[in-house]
């Protein structure tokens, strides 16, 4: 572990620019749930587990239409758990480590909840590859239209986990809206944010591929593995560039050359933090 660490201080410390990938383990340490099987679901959310709901069921767009109240009791829950939880210190590291590179650094993620923009990485291209929770859209959809939920507020009776009214409407046409997330079995999501970022992200890393890259990935597991395949895929289309792969559970890495680490976010940022500091 110890010469893991040291490795991965050493090559952040040679990088021309830092990516930074992420799934859900990034957001444990900020008190956010990983919704990893359902007993990890239920965990989290113990009356899903009276009702018979798995995660796979409440993540679906057709709740919208069936039962918008409990939808919007599971997503509204949701919004104001990550408005309320702090995005923990581990965020602001990693955006002094790569704000300090010549060629500055980027984030891939499939989280949610805005946590990156919360810390700071506003000029940073950051690609929300399953969209965000902060955003809405009509659930038809009527308009390729796409909306802040900045002012939105949900009340949930935790005790059934159903939305009180009202619940959020489309401008447009007046129907149930819903988060511009993208869900199980969902054709309905409107891409055009999603879209957008995706494209800032690719142009920052087609001027850097021949740059010695660092890919920085936290909680990124194998049962949605889109975190992963996008980090190694990276690293097949870019000569320069290292994996260092964080989680405590699933620390595997492709290549000799990549780093695995099998500790979560946080503590290990801290721990590479500290190597650095003793190094300087």
């Amino acid at each position: 572990m110890n010469e893991a660490i040291q490795r991965a201080a050493e090559l952040i410390s040679e990088a021309d620019l830092l990516l930074f990938t992420a799934g859900a383990g990034m957001g444990v340490d900020s008190g956010l749930p990983d919704f990893r099987g359902n007993e990890g679901f239920w965990k989290a959310y113990p009356p899903y587990r009276k009702l018979g709901r798995s995660f796979i069921e409440m993540a679906n767009p057709e709740g919208f239409s069936s039962d918008p109240a409990l939808a919007w009791g599971f997503y509204g829950h949701r919004l104001n758990l990550y408005r309320e939880k702090k995005a923990h210190e581990g965020f602001q590291t990693l955006l002094e480590w790569g704000r300090a590179k010549p060629g500055g650094c980027a984030v891939m993620t499939s989280n949610v909840d805005g946590h990156f923009q919360r810390a700071g990485f506003d000029r940073e291209p950051v690609y929300e590859i399953h969209g965000s929770i902060n955003h809405l859209q009509c659930t038809l959809p009527c308009e390729n239209e796409i909306w802040s939920a900045q002012d939105l507020h949900i009340e949930v009776d935790e005790k059934t986990m159903r939305a009180r009214q009202p619940l959020p409407r489309c401008p447009h046409c007046d129907a149930v809206a819903r988060p511009n997330i993208l869900m199980f079995g969902d054709w309905n999501y409107i891409r055009n944010r999603n879209d957008e970022q995706r494209h800032r992200f690719d142009a920052w890393l087609a001027e850097r591929r021949e740059s010695r890259i660092v890919i920085l990935e936290f909680g990124a597991g194998k049962a949605v593995p889109t975190v992963r395949m996008f980090s190694e895929e990276v690293c097949r289309q870019s000569p320069e560039a290292t994996l260092i792969r964080f989680n405590p559970r699933e620390p595997e890495v492709p290549r000799d050359r990549d780093v695995s680490i099998a500790s979560g976010a946080l503590e290990s940022i801290l721990a590479i933090a500290s190597c650095r500091l003793e190094e300087s």
